[in-house]
């Protein structure tokens, strides 16, 4: 599509003339065929995605439920041996994240997903083998190794099938299957280590074994349905859609955005996107977000063990918090796509979380405290896709997009690496310093979505002027 069509499409989006990218894709369509090929790109591409990243979040946090399950006894994790564990996974995943979206275009997503998912399989299921602590440290680095390329790429590779304000809650699907399943891993966990003496292997064990065959499988079914990028997808003929059906794909993003054809790789130009100061907002603010959210997630059964549950309800207790999670997550996405807004979201949740946290180490009684962490899990998990779709709303280009869905989900390693780290065994029962880098993180999120918000409304209004040209093409408005 030439440019200039391109700019004049986009002026109609963003100028204020009612219509939006479907409308202006709509050349051959009728809305019913349009929301059928959606829905086919959804079951194919999102909820293919979906369940792999929940073996995913599954595989990286059964650490805590292996721990209260035999683990700790069985390899001496004294001290600080269970942290240095977790810590280990985050730094090969923060480190091989950013060549991980010039990979997965390089090598197609279908090989390189289903790659990656079948050898953190392996690794997982070796975990189920070691006889001392220090054993499982190798196997923790190959895991983040291995995971580094899967969410970023992802990320990426859904945003090249949608609109801007299609993504959060295609973001939000994604993400929910994750965070649900992550949520009755406890649950599974609890089952799984009922097997405990089986084959004269302990329950924890058999959490690393039968999560890792499952991993395993998943991978292999992966292979055949995850799909490749829309213009890749016209030149294989793909079954999946027909040409004609991905045109109108490429179309509609090119609509959108003006970004749907694919640049030669370019290292500087791709190594340039990191000069725009926003591209590191955001990822400072996935980082703040995630050290909460894998906080909780790799601590939560031990932190409900502390507050006098027994072993078996501090594994059941986890599950309800994200079943309140998913449903925040699907409201919040539908009512961010559909007026336009992410920074409120991202606000009002940081603020939930800091109240709950609140409660989780400020107060006495038991049921305030669980409340506190229904508050936490469902706020902190809202706000993940929330600023997945922030960020992919006030970027442009295919290589700027595979950049900073590198960053963002680096910082998020980075965060992984503070959130295994806040909540230590000998602040039990109440964790303070846990709770006070918590407060913290949400507080520097509120502040950090204040700034770009003054920000992008003084560029979106130079540009309404014509003073401007935001992200490179004319019609372009950040989503505030």
């Amino acid at each position: 599509m030439a440019d200039t069509e391109v700019k004049q499409e986009i002026a109609h989006v963003e100028g204020g003339d009612g219509r939006d990218s479907d409308q202006e894709a709509s050349y051959e369509f009728t809305p019913a065929e349009e929301k059928r090929i959606k829905r086919r790109i959804d079951r194919r591409l999102v909820t293919t995605c979906g369940v792999m990243y929940c073996i995913s979040l599954i595989d990286r946090t059964n650490l805590s439920s292996a721990a209260i399950a035999g683990m700790n006894e069985d390899l001496a994790l004294v001290g600080d041996r269970y942290s240095i564990l977790v810590l280990l996974f985050f730094i090969t995943y923060t480190l091989l994240q950013p060549p991980a979206t010039i990979m997965l275009r390089r090598v197609g997503p279908r090989p390189f997903l289903a790659g990656i998912c079948f050898s953190w399989g392996v690794v997982m299921l070796g975990h189920g083998f070691v006889n001392v602590w220090w054993a499982m440290a190798p196997l923790r680095v190959l895991l983040g190794a291995f995971e580094a390329g899967f969410f970023p790429s992802c990320l990426y590779l859904i945003s090249t099938w949608f609109s801007r304000y299609e993504l959060h809650r295609r973001y939000s699907f994604f993400y929910l299957i994750g965070v649900l399943a992550s949520g009755f891993s406890g649950v599974l966990a609890y089952g799984l280590m009922q097997m405990d003496g089986l084959s004269n292997y302990r329950g924890w064990r058999w959490i690393f074994i039968i999560e890792g065959i499952i991993t395993m499988i998943i991978a292999c079914a992966g292979y055949f349905t995850i799909v490749d990028f829309p213009d890749r997808s016209v030149e294989k003929s793909w079954r999946f859609l027909s040409e004609r059906e991905c045109q109108w794909v490429i179309r509609k993003i090119a609509a959108d955005r003006g970004d749907a054809d694919i640049d030669k790789f370019d290292f500087r130009k791709w190594a340039a996107s990191g000069l725009d100061p926003k591209v590191w907002g955001f990822a400072l603010i996935f980082c703040f977000v995630t050290t909460t959210s894998y906080a909780v997630a790799y601590f939560l059964p031990i932190i409900l063990r502390g507050m006098g549950f027994s072993v078996a309800a501090s594994q059941l207790l986890v599950a309800p918090p994200y079943v309140m999670a998913c449903i925040m997550m699907m409201i919040v996405s539908w009512f961010g796509d559909k007026y336009k807004t992410k920074a409120p979201i991202l606000i009002t949740c940081s603020t939930l979380t800091i109240v709950g946290l609140v409660l989780m180490g400020f107060t006495t009684s038991i049921g305030s405290r669980y409340f506190g962490v229904f508050m936490v899990a469902a706020a902190a998990n809202t706000n993940l896709p929330t600023i997945m779709a922030y960020q992919a709303n006030n970027i442009r280009g295919q290589w700027k997009r595979a950049f900073c869905s590198a960053t963002l989900v680096g910082f998020g390693g980075i965060g992984g690496i503070a959130g295994s780290l806040v909540f230590r065994t000998q602040d039990s029962p109440l964790y303070r310093p846990g709770i006070y880098a918590t407060i913290t993180c949400n507080s520097l999120v509120i502040i950090i979505v204040a700034l770009l918000s003054v920000h992008f409304r003084r560029c979106n209004k130079k540009a309404d002027q014509g003073l401007m040209i935001i992200e490179g093409l004319e019609g372009f408005r950040y989503t505030i």
